[in-house]
């Protein structure tokens, strides 16, 4: 059953905490490069900022949370540093999985699974199956991940389902296909190390979501730098499409 609702089409509520944060985790190569360091000793570090964030998130109240961990366009990088990625998320996977699971946090990973080689799949399906009854913060992390692959490969399953017979479909059919359709759209994203784009991570789902950006790279980012982050977010007023007049007044659609 889809949990996902679209802002386009209702009026979410907006917490104080955000109820959904996202991340692209931006910064480890030049984080390492400062230090003289090789690029996957900033992968190493950025897996360690990782841990923090998800603790930070579980202590703070949110509900959900999802990082850009590997995009299917990455897969244009030298190959020694995505077979190096490979290795560091399935071991990722075998080192955490335990521990999400003991402070009752639901993993899940979405992405086209298809270039992942056995091994990795498995590990993938028991982390998710351990979990899957978890009730605290869902993570997700998104690996071979792209806005625009989500979109069609929704659309696929959608004709396949309805067996070519839907034409003039709507939003609300498509969106139970989409990969996070068991999560709110996102509150607040964020992304670190200096760039300002969102880089093909859940286009569908952002279409009303606070951008926040920072210089700090990835494997510096802290509860200190999360809570900035959401700090900002607090500032700021969610509209929806409507006028802050609505809002100030107390509209009954505010």
């Amino acid at each position: 059953m889809s949990l996902f609702q679209s802002s386009t089409r209702i009026i979410p509520s907006a917490p104080a905490v955000p109820r959904h944060i996202a991340i692209i985790m931006d910064g480890n190569g030049r984080w390492a490069k400062q230090r003289f360091l090789p690029r996957v000793a900033g992968h190493q570090r950025g897996v360690e900022a990782l841990r923090e964030t998800v603790k930070a998130c579980r202590d703070l109240g949110v509900e959900y949370l999802t990082v850009f961990a590997f995009s299917s366009e990455n897969w244009r990088r030298p190959s020694d540093e995505v077979s190096f990625l490979m290795q560091l998320f399935m071991k990722v996977l075998e080192r955490e999985v335990a521990n999400l699971h003991e402070n009752n946090i639901r993993l899940r990973i979405i992405g086209d699974r298809s270039r992942f080689d056995e091994k990795l799949n498995r590990y993938i399906e028991e982390a998710e199956r351990l979990t899957a009854g978890n009730g605290g913060l869902t993570f997700t992390i998104a690996a071979n991940y792209g806005g625009r692959w989500d979109i069609m490969q929704a659309l696929q399953v959608m004709l396949k389902d309805k067996q070519g017979q839907c034409v003039n479909f709507s939003e609300a059919e498509l969106e139970p296909y989409l990969s996070m359709n068991y999560a709110p759209e996102p509150d607040l994203f964020i992304r670190t190390g200096g760039e300002q784009r969102i880089s093909n991570f859940l286009l569908w789902q952002m279409a009303y979501t606070e951008l926040y950006f920072t210089g700090i790279l990835w494997p510096a980012f802290d509860r200190e730098a999360l809570q900035a982050a959401i700090h900002s977010y607090q500032a700021r007023e969610r509209r929806f499409g409507r006028t802050s007049e609505q809002l100030q007044k107390g509209h009954p659609d505010a």
